[in-house]
């Protein structure tokens, strides 16, 4: 399948003078209700995909297969410009290579490469973030952007030099990764809107901002150059907490009846996957 379209979408987003958030999806279901409200742009994080592929944390127990292959399945039921979290792209500069030819096949419009020297290392203090050096991660975003088969695929250079030498630091790694050729920058631990007005003007280009305080509103963010803002992952924490209540709603003795004003109808589940479709289907090829 072909998704320039949904990549050429993603792309006039980051050229416009508005800031959006995307939906945090994780499978084609969720993908499915994130376009029936409206959305356009979806974003499968690293850490929801291990979270709702294996039960797992957010620590690179996933493979690049198992990533891709969830994509697929979502890009097979979902025409969303999906924004996707390579992490550090699975190894070096050449595993970039194969993680940008992998997901651009399973039909992202956009992925991020990070500066984060992952997966932890042995005796690395737990929580604190480590950085490659500036030329491993040139490399790695050379490689990225020399292995992209459709040009309107967006490559991020995702750095999280602001939680260790600051805005300074930042500004510093983003001139550096716009050398290479990516087409925005993504930044992490931001706590101010100024911080991604420095990086903005520094590198020129555009901003993708990770979670950041609520106290900053999205319009400060949008006039500092920022034209993609993450929420967080609500939805799967908030799924999570639904199956929990039904389960446990049943399990001790509940009645389904009693959630009937709680959960999607028939009717709506029906719509979410393509039930007339296949209808249609059964009509024409199984009589």
């Amino acid at each position: 399948m072909n998704h320039s379209e949904q990549r050429k979408r993603l792309r006039a987003v980051l050229a416009g003078s508005k800031c959006l958030s995307p939906a945090s999806v994780y499978d084609p279901l969720s993908a499915r209700v994130a376009e029936a409200v409206g959305y356009d742009i979806g974003m499968l994080a690293g850490s929801v995909a291990s979270n709702t592929t294996l039960a797992a944390p957010d620590l690179i127990v996933l493979t690049l297969t198992e990533f891709a292959d969830q994509i697929r399945r979502i890009m097979r039921a979902s025409r969303l410009s999906l924004i996707v979290d390579a992490d550090h792209g699975y190894g070096n500069a050449l595993n970039v290579m194969r993680t940008v030819q992998e997901l651009e096949h399973a039909g992202v419009s956009a992925l991020s490469i990070e500066d984060t020297a992952l997966p932890a290392r042995f005796g690395q203090t737990e929580g604190s973030d480590e950085l490659i050096s500036t030329e491993e991660m040139v490399g790695k975003l050379k490689a990225a952007v020399a292995a992209r088969r459709d040009p309107s695929l967006v490559i991020l250079g995702r750095t999280a030099a602001l939680k260790v030498g600051g805005t300074e630091g930042a500004v510093a790694r983003a001139k550096a990764y716009v050398a290479t050729g990516v087409d925005a920058i993504f930044l992490t631990g931001v706590e101010s809107a100024d911080q991604v007005r420095a990086v903005r003007e520094a590198a020129g280009l555009p901003v993708m901002v990770g979670s950041a305080p609520a106290s900053i509103r999205r319009e400060d963010f949008e006039a500092a150059g920022a034209r993609i803002l993450l929420q967080g992952h609500l939805p799967v924490a908030a799924a999570v907490k639904a199956l929990k209540e039904v389960y446990t709603h049943l399990y001790h003795g509940g009645r389904p009846a009693d959630f009937k004003d709680k959960v999607a109808s028939a009717k709506e589940m029906d719509a979410l996957v393509s039930g007339d479709a296949y209808k249609q289907w059964q009509r024409d090829y199984l009589r």
